[in-house]
Formats: structure tokens, sequence, C-alpha cells
């Protein structure tokens, strides 16, 4: 067995406590293992500027990291799973998931509004399709403002005016101690999450039979097939990042239940299902899900949003 183990990882606060968790959970595992953290900045770290929309998401916060683990210059990469493309580059899969953390959006904002306060004229700031199509179709006076950058950043800019409120991932909120900011946890039922939002991935090569030892040890059982199910669900209908579409997933006495939905990205078209099945046959969920919405006109919604947007493919 490796005695030291490298982990790939970007820079920011959210994804060095996401490696930081990975490498205690490891060490805690495995006590003799020495592990340590290589920074590697990604395409989406350095362009700041453009909105995700216009420059596409395949691999947009994972390819460097990617080319650091085929290349050997580390053993391991972690990701916010919703970060990682459904297809990988040869030779490296998906190895292991911790605990999911909270999956739900979160509503931030300096004043406490929430969504049913929010009025005609405020001013929303997000960068994702998915929720942009979710607020719209809950209030289509609101002005839609795209931002980037990291969790602070992005909180910061808010504090300066640049929004009255923000949607972000709850779970990157929760975990940078900055829950002060949440004033409203999304009900699912509003807007839903991206596809396995909250969870934390570990990504490794094909083959590394040592590694894979790690693996079988770090992975969290109910959680994998969760996002079996969701990812199915995504590489079924070809999306991504970029187009309006997110799923959940609800386990209970051995049963996976899936709820997804896409729509356009003003929200007039909104296709929303939900399909259950056993937890050990997450993928068959996921694609079941998939095709009952397709039968409900998906293809045709997201085709139509990726000939107007070649990104979004």
């Amino acid at each position: 067995m490796k005695r030291t183990i490298r982990i790939g990882t970007r820079g920011s606060q959210l994804a060095l406590y996401q490696a930081e968790k990975v490498k205690a959970t490891l060490q805690q595992i495995f006590p003799e293992l020495q592990v340590e953290l290589e920074i590697i900045k990604t395409k989406g770290d350095k362009i700041l500027d453009v909105a995700l929309s216009k420059i596409g998401d395949k691999g947009l916060f994972t390819k460097e990291i990617e080319n650091a683990l085929i290349d050997g210059s580390v053993d391991l990469a972690v990701h916010s799973l919703k970060d990682l493309p459904t297809t990988l580059p040869e030779g490296l899969k998906l190895g292991a998931v911790l605990e999911r953390g909270e999956f739900r959006d979160a509503l931030v904002s300096v004043t406490g509004k929430t969504l049913a306060r929010l009025k005609s004229g405020d001013v929303v700031a997000t960068s994702s399709l998915r929720r942009i199509a979710g607020l719209l179709k809950l209030n289509d006076q609101i002005i839609i403002k795209d931002i980037r950058g990291n969790v602070n950043s992005r909180l910061k800019k808010m504090e300066e005016g640049y929004c009255d409120a923000m949607i972000m991932a709850a779970a990157g909120l929760q975990r940078l101690g900055l829950e002060k900011y949440i004033t409203e946890i999304i009900d699912p039922e509003v807007i839903l999450p991206a596809v396995s939002q909250g969870a934390i991935a570990i990504e490794t090569r094909i083959g590394d039979s040592e590694i894979e030892t790690l693996m079988a040890k770090l992975n969290h059982f109910e959680t994998w097939e969760a996002i079996v199910a969701e990812r199915a669900f995504l590489a079924k209908l070809q999306g991504g990042c970029q187009v309006p579409l997110g799923c959940f997933s609800e386990i209970e006495n051995g049963k996976l239940t899936l709820h997804g939905f896409v729509a356009s990205i003003d929200g007039k078209q909104y296709i929303r299902e939900t399909i259950s099945g056993d937890l050990n046959d997450g993928e068959n969920v996921g694609i079941g899900l998939a095709k009952k919405m397709e039968e409900k006109g998906a293809t045709e919604i997201l085709n139509k949003i990726k000939s107007a947007n070649p990104f979004s493919n």
C-alpha cells in the first residue's frame, strides 16, 4: 500500500474544505497514510468575467485536475460531484463519494428576503440556467443577473449592492460556516437542485488496485446509489450544467424515488416527473425517469436550447 497519497483539488476555500474532508476521512480509516493536497487551477477558475452558459461546462472545473490524475502527478481528484461530467476521460472513473450533505439550494440576501417576498424589479444573481428557469417560473417580474466567482467573492458582490439576493448551493455555505447568509432553504418542490448537488466525489484511475482498496472503505453506499441514479438520468438526457435540468433522490426502506425536471430557460415550458425503484437498481431508475420525461417532450425542449447555444452541448 502506498504510504503517501496525493489529492488533486482546486484552490478555492470550498474546494480545499472538501479535499481536507477526504484527507481526514482517509487518515481516520487508514492512520498509517500520509496524505498531501496538490492545488491545481482549472479553466473555470481563470475565466471569471464570462457567463458559464457562454463558455460551456465540459470539464470546466475538472479537466486540469484530471490531466494530473492521468499523468500520475496525483493519486486522487476531489470534486463537487455536480461539476463532474457524466462521461469521464479514458482511464478514469468515479471511485467513491462521501456521505451527501444538504442537496437543496439556498436563497441568500443581506435584507432577509425570501422567495415569496421577491417583488417586481428585485435583482437575483445566479449563473445557473436551472435556477433561472425555476425563478422565472415562480416570478417572471424579477431581474436576473449573472454572477461568477467563489462563494466569498459572490457574497461580497451582493453586500456591495450588485443584487438583492442570490441562489447558491446550501451545502457550500454550510461547509464554510456561512449559514448566517441563508434566508431560505429552497423547497425542491419550488426549484429542484442540480444533479448530485451536495455530494463530494473522488475520481480515480481505472486499474489502480491500491487506491480501489481505499475507496471501498471510503465510499458511502446510499449516497452512491442515489448519485448513480441521478447521473444516469443526466446522461440519458445528454444534459449538463448549462441546461435547465435538475433532480434529487429520496431513499426509504430500500426504495429509491427520483424526482426530475426539464424546462425552457424562461420557465414557461416545464416538465416534472417522479419514478421509484429498488435502491440497488439506481441506474435503471435514472434512465426510466429520463425516458418518462422524453415522452413528455423533454428532448425537444433541450434540443431547442442547445441549438440556440452551442456551449450547452
